[in-house]
């Protein structure tokens, strides 16, 4: 146990998520439990973590939820493992809300040089209708930005995932790649905007960003044939041009890499696929396996496209390994499946509430 590693979850406590204070101290070794000497609140080592509170071993937690996340059927875990459905689907809630935690801790919070961003979205059919599911990644480093889900494909979708992009981007030369949808171009012209506040009264004027290009790939089927239009929508050809060279290291206008990264969600989970039987019911069985499999592939899966090759010695070479995280910078190895369902969201701290009525302070001048 290393008390210097924990912080302390309550919300309340001044040292709230602050590691390295010298307030947490051991409680029980044997209950694995510390304590804050600011708070003097108790608390064991998996609180804050989606472990705490299972009532089965964890290791069985962690093999059903990468199970889960690689493509094995609800159903085909049930007769493996003798569990309960319903047991199961929370499971997996309970990894995707730990899932979102973490990646809003760690890639929403970050900003990055994207260099090049694409857009697309998904139809997923559920028992109860279809959904949509909308997703952005960056090309350079196949770093998954973020999601949306929603029953409609319409500007509150687009919106949405526009503006989880524009939360992460630096102001650098950035070039957008989308569909043929056309509230794509409207949502990041929004969203790429700042305020430019003069001093006056009123709204301050919105400043769009420079150097920021959108180019759309039109794709139109005619019987056995399939046309290819390519748009440059905002921007100029030369810094187009330089971007995919800069991020892709070649090519011309597409969307190939979202549109692969939209394959492996169809098939790493079970009911995102074309023709199967395991429908989801709910939106939030969606989102919770959004950023299930989302974190999963950015922290523990090696991409092949993202090694990097090692000369050792004057004849000898070997090939670097790197995932997602790493080749953005965000992390230094490789992360387990329990690794990231262990991994603690520091707490923010939040003053207590006032009950009663305001105290009344009377001076000696008699202004109260």
């Amino acid at each position: 146990m290393n008390p210097k590693a924990q912080f302390c979850p309550n919300s309340t406590c001044h040292a709230s998520g602050e590691t390295g204070f010298g307030n947490i101290v051991v409680h029980s070794r044997k209950q694995r439990r510390y304590k804050c000497t600011c708070c003097g609140k108790t608390f064991t080592e998996s609180k804050g973590t989606a472990v705490y509170g299972l009532k089965k071993p964890t290791e069985l937690f962690i093999i059903v939820v990468t199970l889960l996340v690689h493509g094995c059927p609800v159903q085909a875990v049930v007769a493996a493992f003798g569990l309960d459905p319903r047991t199961v689907a929370k499971w997996q809630q309970r990894a995707g809300k730990q899932c979102r935690q973490v990646h809003e801790h760690v890639i929403s919070q970050s900003q990055l040089d994207l260099g090049q961003v694409q857009a697309d979205e998904i139809k997923v059919k559920t028992q109860r209708g279809s959904l949509w599911l909308a997703l952005a990644m960056m090309v350079s480093t196949c770093l998954w930005l973020g999601g949306a889900v929603s029953y409609r494909r319409d500007m509150a979708l687009i919106r949405e995932l526009a503006n989880q992009v524009r939360q992460v981007a630096l102001c650098r030369p950035l070039l957008i790649a989308v569909d043929g949808l056309s509230s794509y171009v409207k949502a990041f012209r929004m969203a790429f905007r700042s305020s430019y506040r003069t001093g006056k009264r009123g709204a301050p004027r919105k400043i769009p960003w420079p150097n920021v290009a959108i180019v759309q790939v039109v794709k139109r089927r005619q019987g056995n044939e399939l046309t290819i239009e390519r748009r440059i929508v905002q921007g100029c050809a030369t810094m187009i041009k330089a971007l995919i060279i800069q991020t892709q290291a070649g090519g011309s206008i597409n969307t190939a890499f979202i549109e692969r990264f939209n394959a492996t969600y169809r098939q790493r989970l079970g009911f995102l696929a074309r023709r199967t039987r395991a429908l989801a019911r709910r939106p939030q069985t969606i989102e919770s396996g959004m950023y299930l499999l989302g974190c999963v592939y950015n922290f523990c899966t090696y991409h092949k496209s993202l090694r990097l090759l090692l000369l050792v010695g004057a004849y000898s070479r070997r090939w670097v390994k790197r995932t997602p995280a790493i080749a953005a910078g965000l992390t230094d190895h490789r992360w387990t499946v329990h690794e990231l369902l262990h991994f603690k969201v520091p707490t923010q701290y939040k003053p207590p509430k006032r009950r009663g009525r305001p105290r009344i302070i009377h001076c000696s001048c008699g202004i109260t």
